[in-house]
């Protein structure tokens, strides 16, 4: 393969709060899948990612979990890599922010900006979203609340340092204007210049002296260097940058960027603040910025209280890695937010992976054990329909590289696909237990099957950036190898007399979509009751009432309170509140009237124990004499729940 040169692509960097669900899962495959076609297309790939683990956030989350903010990044940076490496993403840099040569770099970055008059000291004061650790003016709330999350913001002031943005706004508008492959898709790049840069940039709040857990400014220290600058840097500190002018041979070598990939909803500060930190540097920009957009749940928004998060490790242990990859990518398009749910992975498995692709290697491997021992030899005997096979086979890599090169992988996955379907057909058009039956034929079927192998192949080939364990397979039962990718536009590279496999494996097995939701909703059940053992709920309902003045246990101790159960019970003529119940307290028997009438029957009151205040001085109530009081709880809607004793007690027992 020919050596096509470099080609740097990044995630964003996973932020440390919290265990990544499937949709931010999907840009860590997205990227690999990019990574491993263009490596086979020849270029030298360098593929990063890793996490970001500074902020307000986590601090508040490793207090809350009674842990240092280290420990705590430690722990969810693990799970990343461990997600990530599970997913068989071929990343060759896991960055973390708090590595330490990427904090100095940062340190020094800082300083340089501040030398050169591009950062200086000020305060801020606006409305502050902790989760997107982001200061918003009141104009640019959305409802009052934070237009990326929409969650609530609190006012917050204090001393910062800034960031002069408008000084390269001009220069960054005439890159965009120049280069308009740098912001994709178009959608995107409309956004970023008609809402932020033609309006005006407000500079930008670089600094945070309200919590701790940052890297320090060296010469200011009570400040920490805030998320963006710190993050974004990740870029070029990771391969090697070095602001005093040493940058490593990798960095010279990989800068700029070919591509950084990132989800649509931080698309601002990689097109807006990260060039406009280069260009202070005096570094090239990235060459291009994609947005893509959203996976999101179809039967609701996922949400850690409902208890329906969908994460890749759940996916993969209904469907497998190679599965899942393939669900995200080909249902991911271009431009708009794409739909998971449990009956279309259902619905995918079956229609793409079982039957088009699963069926299709194992038909063609089972007639060739079947009808010729395993042997695939090519005899020459050709007809009319080879050769539209084989034209739509050996077109299809141009296609797929086509639509990579545009980074419409879903496209380029159809493309695949649509090549296996081409197979499917043939075998029908060319019907070989039809050819099988006629001794004088055999040459034609042993060539039906040898054109089918060679297409399987070659489709395979193409399909191992997407699925490389599913390719790997199929071509193992082959008993050949995955070609470089400069060979698949010619047909007959599979070296004929090859023996295929005598057991063929099934990729792919059919599932029940009813079986999958109920063992998918029983999942989500365990993780909601493990949750509510391990969590106060933050929403529970509690009623605070105004204090009375404090007893002593002397004023306690002359209370009487005792089980007692209802042996009879009736309502208090005229009176739409009052039960009047006749209560048995060990031997005795006590008349207690209580304004319970809109709670409970009559009827349903009798055969209750109860908890009885027993010396109460007596009362009448209505008329009618009340010799003690039945215990109650009130909620704030004035509903009433009679006290009883959580174990079965005898009328008497003493309360204490």
């Amino acid at each position: 393969m020919k050596n096509k040169g470099k080609y740097y692509i990044t995630t964003a960097i996973a932020y440390t709060s919290g265990k990544p669900h499937i949709g931010n899962s999907y840009e860590i495959v997205l990227a690999d899948s990019i990574a491993r076609f263009k490596r086979k297309d020849g270029y030298d790939v360098f593929f990063q990612t890793g996490t970001d683990e500074h902020g307000q956030k986590i601090e508040l989350k490793a207090e809350e979990a009674g842990i240092t903010p280290k420990e705590f990044v430690d722990n969810v940076a693990g799970t990343i890599r461990g997600l990530w490496d599970l997913m068989d993403t071929s990343y060759d840099k896991f960055i973390r922010t708090t590595d330490d040569y990427h904090e100095k770099q940062v340190q020094k970055i800082f300083k340089r900006l501040y030398d050169q008059g591009d950062i200086y000291k000020g305060a801020y004061e606006g409305m502050y979203c902790t989760p997107c650790e982001s200061f918003w003016t009141e104009s640019q709330l959305v409802d009052g609340k934070c237009p990326d999350c929409g969650r609530e913001v609190k006012p917050a002031k204090e001393e910062a340092y800034f960031f002069r943005m408008s000084k390269y706004a001009d220069k960054l508008i005439e890159h965009i204007n120049t280069h308009p492959e740098f912001i994709q898709p178009v959608s995107r790049k409309n956004e970023m210049m008609n809402n932020f840069l033609l309006p005006g940039l407000q500079d930008l709040c670089v600094s945070r002296t309200s919590f701790k857990w940052g890297i320090p400014v060296t010469f200011d220290e009570k400040h920490v260097v805030y998320v963006w600058l710190d993050a974004l840097t990740n870029y070029i500190t990771g391969i090697g940058y070095d602001c005093d002018g040493n940058s490593s041979e990798q960095y010279k070598k990989y800068w700029p960027a070919d591509l950084h990939l990132i989800g649509k909803d931080i698309i601002r500060f990689h097109t807006i603040y990260w060039p406009i930190f280069l260009m202070a540097l005096g570094e090239p920009l990235p060459k291009q910025v994609f947005g893509h957009p959203w996976l999101l749940q179809g039967d609701g928004k996922m949400s850690k209280s409902k208890g329906n998060v969908i994460y890749a490790d759940d996916l993969v242990k209904f469907f497998g890695v190679d599965a899942v990859r393939y669900f995200v990518l080909h249902e991911m398009p271009f431009e708009n937010d794409g739909v998971i749910s449990w009956e279309l992975m259902v619905e995918r498995m079956n229609s793409d992976l079982a039957n088009t692709l699963g069926n299709l290697v194992n038909r063609t491997i089972s007639m060739s054990n079947k009808y010729f021992d395993g042997i695939v030899s090519d005899k020459g005997v050709t007809a009319e329909v080879d050769a539209d096979l084989k034209a739509v086979v050996t077109g299809t890599y141009d296609k797929v590289e086509s639509k990579m090169d545009e980074l419409r992988v879903a496209d380029a996955l159809t493309e695949i696909f649509t090549l296996f379907k081409r197979c499917n057909k043939y075998i029908d058009e060319t019907e070989p237990w039809v050819l099988a039956k006629d001794e004088a034929k055999k040459d034609r079927l042993a060539t039906v099957l040898y054109n089918l192998v060679e297409s399987i192949v070659i489709g395979a080939s193409l399909l191992e950036p997407f699925m490389p364990k599913t390719a790997e397979k199929i071509v193992a039962q082959l008993n050949t190898s995955l070609r470089e990718f400069d060979t698949l536009k010619e047909f007959g590279g599979y070296a004929s007399g090859t023996r295929v496999t005598d057991k063929p494996e099934i990729l792919f097995a059919r599932l029940d979509v009813k079986e999958v939701v109920e063992k998918a909703e029983a999942m989500f059940a365990e993780r909601r009751a493990a949750a509510e053992v391990s969590e106060p709920k933050q929403d529970e309902n509690v009623i605070d009432i105004e204090a009375k003045p404090e007893i002593t246990f002397d004023d306690f101790d002359k209370m009487q309170f005792q089980v007692g159960e209802i042996i009879a019970c009736e309502e208090v003529p005229k009176s739409k509140k009052l039960l009047c119940s006749q209560v048995k307290i060990g031997s005795q028997v006590k008349q207690i009237v209580s304004g319970i009438k809109q709670h409970y029957s009559a009827k349903e009151m009798v055969g209750k124990k109860v908890m009885v205040l027993v010396n109460l001085k007596p009362a009448k109530l209505a008329g009618v004499l009340s010799e003690g009081m039945l215990l109650c709880a009130e909620d704030a809607d004035g509903n009433l729940a009679l006290l009883t004793p959580e174990k079965d007690m005898p009328a008497g027992a003493e309360i204490c």
